[in-house]
C-alpha cells in the first residue's frame, strides 16, 4: 500500500454512487482534507480479520474481495465491493473487530476517513446518515438472500444467479452479448456459491455448451439472459 497525491472528493470517479453525493462544494472541500488517499495492489489487504477497526474507506476505483476465514481455516468470499462502495460502515456503530479481510482484486484507490470526524459529518448531514443506512440494508438483504440461496437453490441454480449478479454489479453490454468486467478465478467462484472446483467447473461447461455463456481466458461473457433467469429461478 502506498498514500497518493491528494485528490478531492469533487473529482472522484465514483462521486455520484457515494455516501456523499448530495453535499455541497464546501462540505465536499472539507471531506477531502480530513481524508487519506491510498493505492492498494493487487493482493494487499485493507483491513484482516479479527483487527479493530478505526474509520471507513471508501472506494474511488477498482473491486475488493471480501472474505472470512472459518474455524477449520477454510477462506469463503462473501461479497465483492467495487467503486463508489465503502467499507467499515457497520463498525461505525459498534465497537466490533472487522468479521472479516478486505483485499484488493485488481491496483485499487481507496480513501479512508477517521470515524471521529466522519461520525461528526453524520450528525451535521443527515444525508449521509441515510446514505450509509441505505448501504447497511442492501448489505443485509444481499446477505439473507444469499443465505437462502445456499439452503434452498442446487448448484446448477447458484451458478445462474451469481454470473446474474455479476452482470448486475460489473456487466458490460457490448455486441449483444454482456462481459462481466471481473476476472474471478474457478477457486473464487466456488467459494461465492458454496460448491467445489469440479463442480463449479461442470455447470460452467455445460452453460457453455447451451450456448448461454462463453469465456474468453477469465473473462466471462452472457449470451443468453433470459435462460439464466430461468436456471436461477427469478422472475421479473
Amino acid at each position: 500500500m502506498k498514500k497518493v497525491s491528494l485528490s478531492t472528493c469533487d473529482d472522484c470517479p465514483s462521486k455520484k454512487d457515494g455516501i456523499f453525493c448530495h453535499l455541497n462544494f464546501s462540505e465536499i472541500e472539507d471531506i477531502s482534507h480530513h481524508k487519506i488517499t491510498n493505492h492498494y495492489k493487487k493482493g494487499q489487504d485493507l483491513f484482516v480479520q479479527g483487527t479493530h477497526p478505526f474509520g471507513l474507506y471508501c472506494i474511488s476505483s477498482g473491486n475488493i474481495k471480501l472474505t472470512q476465514t472459518g474455524v477449520d481455516g477454510k477462506e469463503s468470499i462473501l461479497r465483492i465491493v467495487h467503486a463508489g462502495d465503502i467499507l467499515g460502515h457497520r463498525s461505525l456503530f459498534t465497537d466490533e473487530d472487522f468479521a472479516k479481510t478486505a483485499t484488493a482484486m485488481e491496483d485499487t484507490e481507496v480513501c479512508f476517513i477517521d470515524k471521529k470526524y466522519i461520525l461528526s459529518v453524520i450528525e451535521k448531514n443527515p444525508s449521509v446518515a441515510l446514505n450509509i443506512i441505505s448501504k447497511l440494508s442492501r448489505d443485509m438483504g444481499n446477505a439473507e438472500n444469499k443465505m437462502s440461496s445456499l439452503h434452498q437453490k442446487n448448484v446448477r441454480e447458484r451458478l445462474a444467479e451469481l454470473l446474474l449478479s455479476l452482470k448486475a454489479t460489473h456487466g458490460v453490454h457490448e455486441d449483444n452479448r454482456w462481459r462481466i468486467n471481473l476476472k474471478l478465478t474457478r477457486e473464487e467462484m466456488a467459494t461465492m456459491i458454496g460448491t467445489a472446483n469440479e463442480t463449479l467447473i461442470r455447470f460452467m461447461t455445460e452453460f457453455k455448451d447451451a450456448g448461454i455463456i462463453e469465456q474468453e481466458g477469465k473473462i466471462i461473457y452472457i449470451k443468453k439472459v433470459d435462460e439464466l433467469l430461468e436456471w436461477a429461478n427469478i422472475h421479473y
